[in-house]
């Protein structure tokens, strides 16, 4: 019976959903922190000590507009992207660990599930974008797409690499690796940590790669009919997914929960995480958007080859 409890918190509170939907709040205002302060602006303000509540407050905003459904669209594949759209990354943070060497859920080949969790957050942004019938949407759906077709390849490569080394397709295993060798894979693997971040801004679609929704071109893309309570779920998703993609880097190449010094694996699992999103948060705020075939071009000319080769490095026993 105290087992069932205990796995009960895990899953809804510690380190589960609500643990998780707090932490996406707090990274999304530490994104628009971030990014304001490399465009010398204030970001947040107003709403909780230095705007912490902001993002918070604006989910709330949306819950409260009204939620409409344009007449030609497919009023069920419509209703349903956002719904998936939040639960596909909520359900892929289930198998990084966060506050201890174990994730929730952990198995052998829980990597290849991750990776197929990405592609399918794509999959559920295509058909939402395209069954709402608007031409900025269905155009925003296909470049979704063919941005998938450049990046996924490099980013599978990325989070391969540490696989190989650590013997094992389990991403709580390759965590532990590290702790038992007392060496990061950020070390071992620069370049494919490299190529990971890159690819984890395509994934994101932040800037530069913010071609799927690109405002200046399309208005929203994919997202341009949603509204209310279902553009507030797509909104929350995507936080969850910074969540997630920080998540995802802190384990495969910074010993995931790993302690520092005398810090509790909590902690140091945070203060990761803020890393990485601190990381992604500058580079979109330095970059100007690339065109759909620059950003092709420069996945299948450059991000492949690289990452290739460092498998290749890799099998032979050489690092970097």
């Amino acid at each position: 019976m105290i087992n069932e409890i205990i796995s009960a918190i895990q899953i809804f509170v510690f380190p589960g959903i609500l643990f998780v939907i707090l932490l996406a709040f707090f990274y999304e205002w530490i994104d628009r922190k971030a990014v304001a302060s490399v465009q010398k602006r204030i970001g947040p303000l107003h709403t909780g000590p230095k705007g912490i509540l902001q993002p918070f407050a604006d989910f709330l905003k949306l819950l409260q507009k009204e939620d409409l459904t344009p007449d030609a669209a497919d009023s069920r594949i419509f209703g349903l992207a956002p719904i998936a759209f939040f639960a596909i990354p909520l359900t892929a943070l289930f198998l990084v660990p966060i506050s201890g060497s174990t994730s929730i859920i952990s198995f052998e080949g829980d990597l290849l599930i991750m990776m197929f969790m990405f592609t399918l957050i794509m999959i559920v942004i295509f058909l939402g974008g395209y069954s709402s019938m608007n031409r900025f949407s269905t155009i925003g759906s296909a470049r979704a797409a063919l941005q998938m077709v450049g990046y996924e390849i490099p980013m599978g490569l990325a989070m391969i690499g540490p696989a190989l080394v650590a013997g094992s397709l389990s991403i709580s295993n390759i965590a532990q690796w590290q702790l038992n060798n007392s060496m990061w894979f950020i070390f071992l693997q620069p370049i494919g940590f490299s190529i990971l971040i890159v690819s984890l801004l395509a994934e994101l679609e932040f800037i530069p790669f913010d071609i799927p929704h690109a405002k200046t071109e399309i208005v929203a893309g994919w997202k341009t009919e949603y509204s209310g309570r279902k553009l507030a779920l797509i909104r929350l998703g995507k936080n969850l997914e910074v969540v997630l993609v920080s998540a995802l880097a802190a384990a495969l190449y910074l010993g995931g929960p790993q302690p520092i010094l005398f810090l509790p694996p909590i902690i140091s699992f945070l203060l990761k995480t803020i890393f990485v999103v601190v990381l992604l948060s500058v580079l979109r705020a330095s970059f100007a958007r690339l065109r759909i075939e620059q950003m092709e071009e420069g996945m299948w000319k450059y991000a492949i080859p690289i990452a290739v080769l460092q498998i290749i490095l890799i099998q032979f026993g050489i690092r970097w």
